[in-house]
């Protein structure tokens, strides 16, 4: 099934409506579809590299709305069923701590399921489980999704198909090189300056 997902969104990239698939496709994977817009917008944008920044800012944006409609679920779905059955087994005070620690760190959780390729959706579903402010919840959104969507339509843009491959070969190990130099600078600006 997955496979068929994916060759789905693939063959979406090159129909004349393909900008609003992109669009779809980034609303629904945000909260609940496995598949993420990159592929689509990898080949979207390598057929019309002169509109890179439009696909990128349809995509954000889309993935961005998509994360508030997560966000949804999880503090809809938990007030109406995962609140009482925590209170059933009076774990509600352990899920009370996990709030806090969650709410504290979860700006910087969103902005990590942002740009790598942990599943975004998870992140979204749980801040709205938490309660993790809104406000947070966007700003750590759109700057995630907007630096993971216009690095990769950037690169297409200017390098074309060859980054196409290097992308798709070492686009995990890429995500994950980026947090670790993020959180790194982080680091040392908190405890060396």
């Amino acid at each position: 099934m997955l496979r068929a997902l994916y060759d789905w969104t693939l063959k979406l990239s090159g129909h004349r409506y393909a900008l609003w698939a992109l669009g779809a496709v980034a609303f629904i994977e945000s909260s609940v579809f496995p598949i993420p817009p990159d592929i689509m917008l990898i080949p979207m944008v390598l057929a019309a590299r002169t509109k890179a920044w439009r696909i990128a800012a349809v995509c954000t944006i889309a993935s961005v709305l998509g994360g508030v409609l997560g966000y949804a679920i999880g503090y809809a779905a938990f007030e109406a069923v995962g609140r009482p059955m925590l209170d059933l087994y009076g774990y509600a005070p352990k899920f009370d701590q996990f709030r806090d620690y969650y709410n504290e760190w979860g700006a910087w959780a969103v902005f990590i399921a942002g740009v790598t390729p942990f599943p975004y959706k998870v992140i979204t579903i749980l801040s709205g489980l938490t309660g993790l402010d809104l406000v947070i919840f966007m700003v750590s959104s759109v700057l995630a999704r907007g630096v993971r969507f216009f690095f990769v339509a950037g690169l297409l843009w200017y390098f074309g198909e060859p980054i196409q491959r290097f992308i798709e070969k070492y686009l995990n190990w890429l995500a994950v090189a980026f947090v670790v130099l993020l959180l790194g600078g982080f680091a040392l600006v908190k405890f060396v300056i």
